[in-house]
């Protein structure tokens, strides 16, 4: 399994940007895939998850209504669109992926990330 994202950039506060993540040795709908992203002395949060067990997307609470998490199955890319890009959002971003345990909740993968993990892409937000 590997991940590789790209996309990352210097962008003025208000602005866009769209994340990419190429993955390879899984199928997109098999398993949970999601974006984190860790700013400079913080811990890495969950930002976006589509989990695969029924489709459905779940966000931070900080990016809701911002970001937008995607996956093209024909292309085995997953995407993350930032929009209203605010300093804060300053980070580097990874993204994962991984199966997804019946047993375990949603808010699970958001803190913890599933179990494989591509090398982060930076983001900067600064006038």
């Amino acid at each position: 399994v590997q991940l590789q994202a790209s996309g990352g950039g210097l962008v003025q506060p208000g602005g866009s940007l769209r994340l990419s993540c190429a993955v390879s040795g899984f199928s997109l709908d098999v398993y949970g895939i999601g974006w984190f992203r860790q700013a400079p002395g913080m811990e890495r949060e969950g930002v976006s998850i589509i989990d695969s067990r029924d489709g459905s997307t779940y966000y931070a609470d900080s990016v809701k209504g911002r970001f937008t998490i995607s996956s093209d199955n024909a292309k085995n890319t997953i995407y993350l669109q930032m929009n209203s890009l605010k300093p804060e959002d300053t980070a580097v971003y990874y993204c994962t992926a991984g199966p997804l345990s019946r047993r375990a909740s949603i808010r699970f993968y958001m803190k913890f990330g599933m179990d494989y993990w591509g090398k982060g892409t930076l983001v900067t937000v600064s006038s």
